[in-house]
């Protein structure tokens, strides 16, 4: 059973169940994810991922679809053919709840993109320490705290690395968006979520139409990530962009070719910041979220940074402007700023260099499938000598 809740995760799953099924061809994949996971061989129980919050009190609104996908997966769990297996992928609210009745059941479990107990929530240490068989951990800080805090923990790298293959270089993806070769460009990320992107897509509107009178002829590129039906309204807004001035490009199922083709991103907090840094592009960070949740994560987070490079180095990599510092303004002016500076723009790509040296070789996905299959294969393999060993037998009887 492979467990994902937001389009992140359903990439990653997707890459993870191709592996599985691969390595093992007779085992069946069920579980709950999207569309990726659904084509690479899941047999759907659930489907939340249009339903993803950001979390605090914006998580609120979709807790009776979850409620539902939680009754299903634990009947699933509980059932007379129980999974060799729980896969878990990130979603921590939802997956160490499962986690618990997956352990109560005997069924060894893994957490593939675990907790980042490292930025918030430390506490979720214990939780993971008693209900997770094996943590296959993506940041190689990552392992080291797992294995200082007793869990059973593999670095297999992250599954970015391998979502990122194939990507076109800067000039294919610029002919493939009929872009020009000589031409400034700004890509647009506004997130997957129907409520990051409404909160974050005003703002960046208006920033556009302000490089646009700094940097005449600047053309500017969306990126929409599928939002799925409780989105509705965010993506009817992203539609109506098409007529707006300056004119933004709308480019639907290919992220990638805009985080490759841009010469700088506006980009929201989130997975894409780690995409866009393994691709070499410089970007500016920019969130906002409710009040109370931005009370509420003032009292639980552990870092002082909220993007993936800068957390994943240690350091301030790239600028980011959230919640009060997130305003047309700001935005611009620190726009502007990278694009008068190509010493700032190649201190980014240095940095985006480390990351990528320290996080390893594509091949995740297939490490991550091995490594669940030893483990099952590891579980397994008592059972089989028990009777033997009870009777008195030997043990290879």
């Amino acid at each position: 059973m492979v467990i994902a809740g937001e389009a992140s995760g359903d990439l990653h799953g997707a890459t993870l169940c191709r592996a599985l099924r691969t390595l093992a061809p007779g085992r069946r994949l069920i579980g709950m994810g999207g569309d990726r996971m659904a084509a690479a061989g899941l047999e759907r129980l659930a489907d939340v991922t249009a339903a993803a919050a950001i979390g605090g009190t914006e998580a609120l609104g979709p807790i009776p679809t979850l409620w539902s996908a939680w009754r299903r997966l634990r009947v699933a769990l509980r059932g007379p053919v129980k999974p060799a297996a729980l896969v878990l992928i990130d979603f921590p609210e939802f997956n160490l709840r499962l986690a618990r009745v997956a352990r109560r059941a005997g069924i060894p479990v893994v957490y593939f993109i675990p907790p980042q107990v490292w930025a918030w929530r430390p506490w979720r240490l214990r939780a993971i320490r008693a209900r997770i068989s094996l943590v296959l951990a993506v940041f190689p800080f990552e392992a080291a705290l797992y294995r200082r805090a007793g869990a059973r923990v593999e670095f297999v790298g992250h599954p970015v690395l391998d979502a990122l293959e194939g990507v076109p270089a800067r000039e294919p993806a610029r002919r493939r968006l009929g872009l020009g070769a000589d031409d400034l460009v700004i890509g647009v990320l506004p997130g997957s979520r129907g409520q990051e992107i409404a909160r974050t897509l005003p703002v960046l509107r208006l920033v556009a139409a302000r490089i646009a009178a700094a940097r005449p002829g600047a053309r500017f590129v969306l990126g929409a990530a599928p939002v799925g039906a409780s989105g509705a309204s965010a993506g009817s807004f992203i539609e109506s962009l098409a007529g707006s001035v300056p004119r933004i490009q709308i480019v639907h199922g290919d992220t990638y070719a805009v985080m490759r083709a841009a010469d700088l991103l506006l980009v929201t907090s989130g997975t894409a910041t780690l995409e866009a840094a393994l691709l070499g592009t410089p970007m500016v960070v920019c969130y906002r979220f409710s009040k109370l949740t931005e009370a509420w994560v003032r009292l639980l987070v552990r870092v002082p940074w909220i993007s993936l490079p800068s957390i994943a180095l240690g350091r301030a990599v790239v600028p980011e402007l959230y919640q009060r510092t997130f305003t047309v303004e700001r935005v611009t002016e620190t726009a502007l700023a990278l694009l008068a500076s190509p010493a700032a723009m190649n201190t980014q790509r240095a940095a985006f260099r480390e990351l990528a040296a320290a996080l390893g070789e594509p091949g995740v996905g297939a490490r991550a499938a091995r490594a669940v299959l030893s483990l099952i294969d590891e579980t397994a393999a008592p059972r089989r000598l028990a009777p033997a060993s009870v009777a008195g037998g030997s043990p290879g009887a």
